[in-house]
């Protein structure tokens, strides 16, 4: 899997997220572009691109899951801490997640295993 051709798609999104998330004391621009990456990946991965499908194909189509990657990126970077918690209460707050796999709505495999 040829990374280098996803370079403009991530840094669109690491620009797109850091400045949503540049203000928090926490915030950890290493960490989030390690988040896009996996993300970019997880999707590539979901859509079993067919082998004739060339680096430029590929990577427009992963452009038209901009959402889905942002959003599974945000959601593994704010879980940062948390990772396989159930439940968590803590000073009467109390929190759950969405299912991350619901991230993964529209993403459906090109071609069959």
């Amino acid at each position: 899997m040829d990374e280098s051709m996803n370079v403009g798609l991530q840094e669109e999104l690491i620009s797109d997220l850091t400045a949503e998330l540049e203000g928090e004391a926490t915030f950890n621009a290493t960490v989030l572009k390690t988040k896009i990456v996996g993300a970019i990946r997880e999707v590539r991965t979901a859509r079993k691109y067919p082998a004739y499908y060339t680096d430029k194909q590929i990577q427009s189509d992963l452009y038209g899951f901009y959402s889905n990657i942002r959003n599974i990126a945000l959601y593994d970077y704010n879980r940062l801490g948390a990772e396989f918690e159930k439940s968590h209460n803590e000073n009467s707050v109390s929190r759950t997640y969405e299912d991350r796999e619901k991230l993964f709505y529209g993403v459906l495999p090109l071609t069959r295993v």
